[in-house]
């Protein structure tokens, strides 16, 4: 064991999911922030076996059986502890140490080093109640905290001196190379005399995920200071891209409040600590890290990220978004906060209390949101290239997110936003039916006698082309993005394509769904599965593909382009020549019959035009649409 630090160790557990690894071996159920099973280590019939992974460790009921991901690997595959290690540490994608003999010693140094922080610490917290530390604590009072929250902190002083704490822990019997390790002390390149780093600060210790002090964070007390917060630089002891302020004390009200917000300074989860929100974290001076926003995801399934209202706030907001994209896995997202301008947690919760603070959280926006906001704020899409430029960003984001049935969904959820902001306004749709209102009319009077007259519902004109707009429309539902209007003024003479076309455009107007399988088991689930087979069925029109899902999205629509502009020209002229017949039927004369002459020609002609379309079917064959 000794082959391994406790600061590996401590870094694969933060990489493991427990449930992920005990998952292979027995059937696990969500039971609010646990998972629940039947215990691998006896026989049993009812569910005694929960595993927590926040805590990060299985425990049954029934057998006691208890432990980490170690423990587990090793009771069920026979696995010593260092072939448990070496097993999990691949699947985390870290390398093992080599073996060393140094390495004991270093990880004994660090244990020393951890002593020496907590020294320090000690020393901080003196000063801050000493007379050299009156004006820092006065200043800790001034911004409403109280002496039992800065004790809980351990908050303290460092004096405004070079040496003051470089001379104390000396004398101490601390060396002053430790001091230096640990960042405390600056060591000059020119071989001037080491001194101290933090001077004149209000100072926060910063712990790990077992509360030993690692680094520190100091609040310049002079406005002349250039850096007004310092931290600790990177030592053996401290990671900062790996670390949370205040992380061990909100991992552990965070499981039972199923919340953990990260804010953005020492003072805003301190403040918001002593008005009873003690799930507060903070990243350390950098923006959120991969590696953080992984360990948030230990403590809570949608930890909420509070950022200032202004621009530099809304630019840390796109930061995290373009973080946690790729990272995301189901059930595990992000939450955003933006504080009203000029405010952040701190002094609004000084100045309203608790509950505003958890009011804005309430209303905390989802990812998702956040990434449709990224793209559509100060974007032009007034016209078709630029419309086409944002679908492509959106779509080049999108596929960064490795989990593929969370892309998929947000694929989805971005094409349903883009139909519902690019939309046309119409007018409702009232779907032909017999008897309707808008139901063609019946032949009547001499206009009986006519070709028309006497084919009136025995053949519709307009049939090949109302299955074609169906058939595409249902394969590839995307086009209603621009072609709603057209779509809804088509009259479907077949009763079944009449529903179908009904229930799409509600669908449409109501639940934004535009994807061919969802919208193909909606149909199915509103009793339409046999109308959609006919759809489907009908072999003579397998010529015309662009209307079949096979086709790309860009020859899809350029198909359904052609056939909605031939419908029109039947539609428009089949009612000029039944005027034309009308007229012949009420006044037959010279003028009235060429009128009719023409008409029917005019109908002929669009009548007779072949559905063949040049040019469309070059994109189907391309592996790069969506």
């Amino acid at each position: 064991m000794a082959r391994f630090s406790h600061q590996f160790l401590d870094e694969l557990k933060n990489r493991l999911t427990l449930s992920d690894i005990v998952g292979r071996k027995v059937k696990l159920v969500r039971k609010g922030r646990e998972h629940g099973g039947l215990c691998p280590f006896h026989s049993e019939k009812t569910p005694s076996f929960t595993v927590n992974d926040q805590k990060g460790f299985y425990h049954c009921f029934g057998c006691s059986a208890h432990g980490s991901a170690f423990d587990f690997m090793m009771e069920t595959e026979g696995l010593s502890f260092p072939e448990a290690i070496e097993r999990l540490a691949g699947e985390a994608g870290m390398a093992l140490p080599i073996p060393d003999p140094e390495e004991a010693k270093r990880d004994e140094r660090r244990a020393t080093l951890s002593e020496v922080m907590e020294s320090v610490t000690s020393w901080y917290e003196t000063q801050l109640r000493g007379q050299v530390g009156k004006h820092a604590l006065d200043y800790a009072i001034n911004r409403g905290l109280s002496d039992q929250t800065m004790k809980r902190f351990r908050m303290g002083y460092a004096p405004n001196s070079r040496t003051a704490l470089k001379e104390a822990m000396i004398a101490r019997g601390i060396e002053e190379a430790q001091l230096i390790e640990t960042g405390m002390l600056i060591k000059p390149e020119d071989g001037g005399d080491s001194y101290d780093r933090f001077r004149d600060r209000l100072m926060f210790p910063i712990g790990d995920q077992r509360e030993r002090i690692i680094a520190f964070g100091g609040r310049a007390l002079s406005s002349e200071v250039k850096a007004k917060y310092l931290n600790s630089p990177e030592t053996s002891l401290f990671h900062k891209g790996f670390q949370l302020y205040n992380q061990a004390r909100a991992r552990k009200t965070a499981w039972d409040s199923g919340n953990v917000v990260v804010v953005e300074g020492y003072m805003d989860v301190i403040a918001l600590s002593q008005f009873g929100i003690d799930y507060a974290v903070a990243p350390l001076g950098t923006a959120l890290t991969e590696e953080q926003i992984k360990l948030l995801w230990r403590m809570a399934d949608e930890p909420i990220l509070s950022f200032d209202g202004d621009k530099a706030g809304q630019r840390a907001a796109s930061r995290a978004v373009d973080r946690a994209l790729p990272l995301l896995t189901p059930g595990k997202s992000l939450r955003f906060l933006l504080m009203p301008e000029g405010d952040d947690p701190d002094t609004l919760v000084q100045r309203e209390g608790r509950p505003a603070f958890e009011k804005l959280m309430d209303a905390a926006s989802p990812l998702v949101e956040m990434v449709w906001r990224g793209f559509m704020t100060g974007r032009d899409a007034s016209t078709p290239e630029r419309r086409a430029g944002l679908e492509k960003d959106i779509f080049t984001k999108l596929a960064e997110i490795e989990d593929e049935n969370v892309k998929k969904l947000y694929q989805g959820e971005l094409r349903n936003r883009l139909f519902e902001h690019f939309k046309p306004q119409r007018k409702a749709f009232t779907p032909w039916k017999k008897g309707g209102k808008n139901a063609p009319k019946p032949a009547t009077g001499k206009l009986k006698e006519t070709r028309l007259g006497r084919l009136e519902g025995t053949r519709v004109p307009t049939d090949r082309l109302e299955h074609l707009i169906l058939l595409a429309v249902v394969n590839h539902p995307e086009v209603l993005i621009s072609h709603m209007e057209q779509f809804a003024s088509v009259t479907f003479h077949d009763e079944g394509h009449q529903k179908l076309a009904q229930e799409i455009l509600y669908v449409a107007d109501n639940d934004n769904i535009l994807e061919r399988e969802t919208l193909e088991i909606h149909l199915q689930g509103e009793g339409l599965a046999a109308e959609l087979r006919g759809l489907y069925d009908r072999k003579a029109l397998k010529g015309d593909w662009f209307a079949w899902s096979e086709a790309a999205l860009s020859d899809a629509v350029f198909g359904l382009e052609h056939v909605l502009a031939r419908y029109d020209r039947v539609t428009g002229a089949l009612s000029e020549l039944k005027a034309a017949e009308a007229e012949c039927a009420r006044d037959l004369t010279e003028e009235s019959q060429a009128r009719y002459f023409a008409a029917r020609q005019a109908y002929h002609d669009a009548a007779g035009i072949e559905a063949s379309i040049e040019g469309y079917g070059l994109e189907s064959n391309r592996t790069d649409t969506y």
